[in-house]
């Protein structure tokens, strides 16, 4: 009976009763490659190695490898190194009617990782990886290191007002695993009700509450935030609301409408959840303080470091009530067992050595550059769009006529080249068309290029 030469690496396996064996070494590898089990980039063993681990003259192995290269599966590279050149065929062809990758996109919620302050963080990490006691490595209690509630507590009571104390704060990985946790915990103890502000954000709050089983309303806004008249006929065991700069659509809640939400929530016995979105970037105002600050019993105040310094670096904070630290503390245990203790230290001193003040006063005259590139831009040559949220953040919207449909523009749009989203997708009731311009990671030419195209867009749909 004929015996099998296996090759452990490629799992190849040659019948010398099977005819030529460089054509069954060709068949093997190509098949590997097809479906995926031989990965671009990956290097074959040498032809001397793969042949004598098969057992096999080189020859075998030599034409089989020189066929393959010629019918474009392998490569050779510099060190006499072959490797796989090409991936796994797919087992259908995509669609015809497959629409074009964006080249220029109006993404909302990014910022220009770009401009990330490497030298300065750097400095932060060696100061830290220094000084900094052995324990601090350790497991955390997963309320967040010392150094590092204290410092963001110095932080947020003197630029955003609020009333936050080390013992109430609580570090976390960004503002969605935020509203993860608060939504658990909220949840625990029994809420069955959420409310947000209509239009608002899809994928964090909204979905989770879905999730967790409980009633998501939604609350309408208008050009100063959440309609506060609405507010006083929804009973909710919780509200989401970003009264600095609403999300999308850029209004600030005044001082009365704050007011009378904290008078709803303590009417309600309900939590408010204040995302901070974009405090840190105001332009043509002074900055408004926290809601926080004005009932830290009644509020949840929650921030990240993803719009002002990068998203990747997953760090996020809660200002909680004290009543929810010692729950919203266990729930973060139980999902991590606390965020990286490096990180944490690395933000306390970049931000008690005034790196992170400095930065964002060198990112803002920078976004504001291209904020105004952008309204000058839409002036010029779409003037039938009316922006709004002008006056803070890394986006704005702009209203459609109302004899344009969203997904119309969208697709025009996104047939010259230019990726940019309607309002309407993040509502839970029908609105006004509008469109949503992030431009934090533009550059000034780019956000020229991409308002010309989207004026050829409206062009022809008008």
């Amino acid at each position: 009976m004929a015996r099998e030469r296996t090759n452990p690496e490629l799992l190849v396996a040659l019948d010398p009763a099977g005819g030529p064996l460089h054509r069954q070494l060709e068949a093997a590898i190509r098949a590997g490659i097809r479906g995926g089990r031989l990965v671009v980039g990956s290097a074959l063993p040498s032809s001397r190695a793969l042949a004598a681990s098969l057992g096999v003259s080189r020859g075998v192995v030599v034409t089989a490898y020189e066929q393959l290269t010629a019918e474009g599966y392998l490569t050779g590279r510099s060190g006499g190194y072959t490797t796989i050149a090409t991936g796994p065929v797919p087992t259908a062809a995509p669609p015809p009617t497959a629409p074009p990758p964006a080249r220029i996109s109006f993404g909302y919620g990014r910022t220009d990782v770009s401009r990330f302050p490497r030298a300065a963080w750097l400095r932060s990490i060696r100061r830290v990886l220094t000084t900094a006691p052995f324990d601090r490595f350790g497991y955390t209690s997963g309320q967040g290191t010392p150094e590092l509630r204290a410092a963001l507590a110095e932080y947020l009571n003197r630029v955003r007002g609020t009333d936050a104390r080390p013992e109430t704060i609580v570090v976390c990985a960004g503002y969605a695993q935020a509203a993860n946790l608060l939504i658990q915990v909220l949840r625990a103890a029994g809420a069955t009700r959420l409310a947000v502000e209509d239009p608002s954000g899809d994928d964090d709050a909204r979905p989770l509450a879905h999730a967790c089983g409980m009633t998501v309303t939604g609350v309408p806004v208008g050009p100063d935030g959440i309609d506060v008249t609405a507010l006083t006929g929804v009973a909710a065991d919780a509200l989401v609301l970003t009264p600095s700069h609403q999300w999308p659509t850029g209004g600030v809640l005044p001082a009365g409408a704050r007011t009378a939400v904290i008078r709803w929530a303590a009417d309600h016995d309900a939590l408010v959840v204040e995302d901070d979105y974009d405090a840190e970037y105001r332009y043509d105002r002074a900055a408004v303080g926290a809601m926080q600050g004005l009932a830290p019993d009644r509020v949840a105040y929650v921030g990240s470091a993803s719009k002002t310094l990068a998203p990747g670096l997953r760090l996020g904070w809660m200002v909680l009530p004290p009543r929810l630290v010692a729950p919203v503390v266990a729930a973060k245990v139980l999902a991590d067992r606390g965020s990286p203790a490096l990180d944490q230290l690395t933000f306390a001193d970049f931000l008690t050595n005034g790196e992170f003040d400095r930065h964002l006063r060198r990112m803002r005259p920078l976004y504001r550059r291209r904020r105004d590139t952008l309204l000058a831009a839409l002036a010029r040559h779409t003037p039938q769009l009316r922006p709004v949220g002008i006056a803070a953040g890394q986006h704005l919207v702009a209203w459609l006529p109302p004899d344009l449909s969203e997904p119309a523009v969208e697709a025009a749009a996104l047939a010259r080249g230019l990726a940019v989203s309607g309002v309407g997708r993040f509502r839970l009731a029908p609105g006004p068309p509008g469109l949503l311009f992030g431009y934090g990671h533009l550059s000034t030419d780019t956000i020229e290029e991409a308002v010309t195209l989207l004026a050829s867009a409206l062009h022809d749909l008008t």
